[in-house]
């Protein structure tokens, strides 16, 4: 494999994984601090992308589209959390899961009575369309270097709130033990509506930043959902360093593989065999390393209990 080819799917694994990042920390806080297993945070990263879409062909503005997505995702996410989870908390995980299953049946039949069931377009503002050269042979698209910009700056700040202020402090003290948090005066509901503001704001970001990448369209959170699960599971639950390293993995393991595998085998198989084992075994990639991990290390890579 030529080196640029590989540096360059090594970029796209690290815009990857800082997009997993955006989600899976939400979703690690929110399983971590209230226990409570949320199938519907990959709906969250939808509708940020469409309301992304929608205020970007109103205000011709990207930049506004990215704020108006994550104030009303995060707005969106807060009354979910007080009208309809909140009363979730104390009950089994069987009735969570089903619950917020429901929840993304209800969220993309919304969609689709407001939006239309075709995808619908983002287009990245236009400075940032063409390909940046950042090594000789080298050219990556711009807009690509800009959303892992976006990535590092949000992971930067994720880190700064959660180890630097009090607020950060009242997480993960409520990450590591609930109930001891609450009797040292923690206002635990507040911490939940926050947290899970935060973590649809986050989901909004990535669903701003994927659009103009991805499709744009009813049911797009389910498959990231899916990563973003893995990523918590490698990197420890409740840990949003964990959330980091486990995305970063994925991400990278994940892209990489897919280029890497497809032509080792064609190097070592008939074309035959290659074209059908080499895709097979690099979408396996990322639940082996989840298998390993669990193998030696039960509560993921950093777990934030135990």
């Amino acid at each position: 494999m030529p080196l640029t080819l590989l540096a360059e799917q090594a970029l796209n694994g690290l815009q990857l994984g800082l997009m997993l990042f955006l989600l899976a920390a939400g979703l690690t806080l929110v399983f971590g601090i209230m226990d409570m297993i949320n199938l519907a945070h990959g709906t969250l990263y939808m509708i940020g992308a469409y309301l992304a879409a929608t205020v970007a062909e109103a205000s011709g503005s990207f930049v506004a589209a990215i704020a108006a997505a994550v104030v009303g995702t995060a707005v969106i996410g807060m009354a979910l959390e007080l009208t309809v989870l909140r009363p979730l908390y104390r009950r089994s995980h069987l009735h969570q899961v089903l619950a917020t299953f429901a929840l993304i049946l209800i969220a993309n039949e919304l969609v689709r009575i407001i939006w239309g069931a075709q995808p619908i377009a983002l287009n990245m503002p236009a400075a940032l369309s063409g390909p940046v050269e950042l090594a000789p042979g080298l050219r990556y698209p711009a807009y690509r270097l800009v959303v892992i910009g976006v990535g590092l700056a949000a992971a930067l700040l994720l880190y700064v709130v959660v180890v630097h202020t009090r607020v950060g402090m009242w997480l993960r003290a409520g990450a590591s033990d609930r109930e001891m948090a609450s009797a040292m005066g923690v206002n635990t509901a507040w911490l939940f509506t926050a947290a899970f503001g935060a973590g649809a704001a986050l989901c909004a970001v990535a669903g701003a930043l994927l659009g103009p990448l991805l499709a744009v369209q009813v049911g797009m959170g389910e498959n990231i959902l899916i990563l973003a699960f893995v990523v918590i599971v490698i990197g420890g639950i409740g840990s949003v360093r964990g959330a980091l390293v486990g995305a970063l993995l994925v991400g990278i393991l994940d892209t990489v593989g897919r280029t890497a595998l497809p032509a080792l085998f064609r190097a070592l198989a008939s074309p035959e065999v290659a074209s059908e084992a080499g895709p097979a075994l690099a979408s396996m990639l990322i639940y082996v390393l989840m298998a390993g991990v669990l193998c030696f290390r039960p509560r993921g890579l950093f777990p934030a209990r135990g």
